[in-house]
């Protein structure tokens, strides 16, 4: 390894674990960010790799930190998979993640619909049709699955 691609691998770890101090990111975020900057890919993979064996970065972390903080947002678990899709994460991964958000009790996601819904409509009642579908399509916008949608809509009704 020459002397230049030991000074730009040390300048990309250090860039690296300045982005990981503010926030989880997954490796193909960090990655992405990494090349924004003109780090090339002979550069990047070696910091990735060790900044994953320091457990600097974990893609299960950040599944766990991401679920909860859009979770907690307001989103519903179709949309927060999908974004993690987006982020490169593993169907399996994503999965993993939900599972044990689920397990460990952290996340409901019946009552998370039913909190969002009262929270966007309150206590007013359904006019028409054409209100109660806008407003399906809002929750299912938030990502929220059509049972969750259906016992938030019924449970506020």
């Amino acid at each position: 390894m020459s002397d230049e691609t030991a000074s730009k691998e040390a300048e990309a770890y250090a860039v690296s674990v300045g982005l990981l101090a503010r926030r989880e990111h997954s490796a193909r975020e960090l990655a992405a960010k990494l090349r924004s900057r003109g780090f090339v890919a002979e550069v990047i993979e070696p910091v990735l790799e060790r900044l994953a064996t320091e457990r600097l970065q974990s893609d299960e972390r950040f599944v766990e930190a991401y679920l909860r903080q859009r979770s907690e947002k307001g989103y519903g678990p179709q949309r927060i998979a999908a974004e993690l899709g987006e982020r490169g994460i593993d169907d399996s991964l994503i999965s993993a993640g939900f599972r044990q958000a689920e397990a460990e009790g952290e996340i409901d996601w019946f009552a998370r619909a039913e909190a969002v819904y009262a929270r966007k409509f309150g206590g007013r009642p359904i006019e028409d049709i054409k209100e109660r579908a806008k407003r399906m399509r809002f929750m299912q916008y938030r990502g929220f699955t059509h049972e969750q949608i259906a016992a938030a809509v019924n449970s506020n009704e």
